[in-house]
Formats: C-alpha cells, structure tokens, sequence
C-alpha cells in the first residue's frame, strides 16, 4: 500500500517537471541529431502534421504571373 503511494506520487511529480520544465526538455531531446531525425520522421507520417508543415515551407508570397 505504501509503496503504490509513493509510487503515484512521484508519478505526479515527474509529471509537473515535465510540465515545468517542458522547453528545457523538448531543447534537450532535440539537441540529439539522431533522436531529432526520429522525431521529425515519425511527425512527417502523421497527414495533418506533414500538410502544416509543407504548406508553411511551398507557400509563396510572390504574385504569380497568369
């Protein structure tokens, strides 16, 4: 019973750093090239994800010639 306790409430706490501190840990795990290549392509496969992402980067501002 004791343990389970201590179990959910350092649970809780992991959680509000996480929560806190989310830049700072976002920063961390994105400042590993291979771990930021893992994170990008598995974002890329997500549809809404990839359309976002591609339509901020192909947009042009530039009026076409018609």
């Amino acid at each position: 019973m004791f343990s389970r306790l201590i179990s959910i409430v350092s649970l809780i706490l992991s959680f509000y750093f996480a929560y806190k501190y989310r830049y700072r840990v976002i920063n961390a795990v994105l400042g590993r090239r291979w771990l930021r290549k893992v994170i990008i392509g598995f974002a890329m496969q997500i549809p809404m994800i990839r359309d976002r992402m591609l339509g901020s980067v192909l947009q042009s501002n530039r009026p076409q010639n018609v």
